[in-house]
């Protein structure tokens, strides 16, 4: 019996000066710690810059409010 592969949640953060795509986070006291699909450290967003964490079906369908 075949095994499907899992489709990967991804996430997308919004900031100010762009856009992170990572597949996890952990919320931190004073921000978010992103993860990329290996689980490796990507970047660490304060709070006071994070605009919005989206998940990325969402970031990609066609409803204008989103953005």
């Amino acid at each position: 019996m075949p095994v499907e592969a899992v489709p990967v949640r991804m996430f997308r953060a919004i900031l100010p000066e762009g856009q992170i795509v990572c597949e996890r986070y952990d919320h931190a006291e004073k921000g978010l710690e992103l993860y990329d699909e290996d689980d490796e450290f990507i970047a660490f967003v304060p709070y006071a810059n994070l605009h919005a964490l989206v998940n990325e079906e969402v970031y990609g369908g066609d409803e204008r409010s989103i953005m």
